[in-house]
C-alpha cells in the first residue's frame, strides 16, 4: 500500500477538490443541489475551489469573492452540511494524512458552522 502523505501543494489541492466533487456529483442529497446551481459546466467552480483551498491552506493569493453570498439563496440546512462534511472527510481520509490535512478538515468544520449559523438567521 502506498504511504498517504499530507496536502503539500496545488496538485494535492486539485486531487482533494476533484475527488470531493466527484463524490458530490454522485450523492443523492447534494448532487441535485449542486447540479441545479452549476448546471453542466463544473470547471469554473472547480477552479474557484482550487483557488479557495489554496488560499485557506497556504495563504496563496488568487481567491476573491463571497462564498456565503453564493450559498444564501440555496435551500440547504443542517443535514446538507453534515453530508458535505462527511464527504469532505472521506475524501481527505482516502488521500491525505498530516497537519495540513487536519487543518483542511478543521477549516471545513468552521466554514460549515459559520454558513449554517448565517443561513439559519
Amino acid at each position: 500500500m502506498d504511504r498517504i502523505e499530507d496536502i503539500k501543494n496545488i496538485a494535492d489541492i486539485r486531487m482533494l477538490v476533484d475527488g470531493f466533487y466527484k463524490k458530490i456529483q454522485q450523492d443523492a442529497l447534494l448532487g441535485p443541489i449542486f447540479f441545479a446551481a452549476i448546471k453542466d459546466d463544473w470547471q469554473p467552480h472547480l477552479d474557484r475551489m482550487y483557488a479557495f483551498w489554496n488560499s485557506v491552506l497556504f495563504g496563496t493569493p488568487g481567491f476573491s469573492g463571497n462564498p456565503l453570498a453564493k450559498h444564501m439563496p440555496l435551500r440547504i440546512g443542517p443535514v446538507h452540511f453534515e453530508r458535505w462534511l462527511k464527504l469532505f472527510d472521506e475524501t481527505i481520509d482516502a488521500e491525505f494524512s498530516g497537519p495540513v490535512a487536519d487543518n483542511a478538515r478543521e477549516k471545513a468544520q468552521l466554514i460549515a458552522k459559520i454558513f449554517l449559523n448565517k443561513m439559519s438567521n
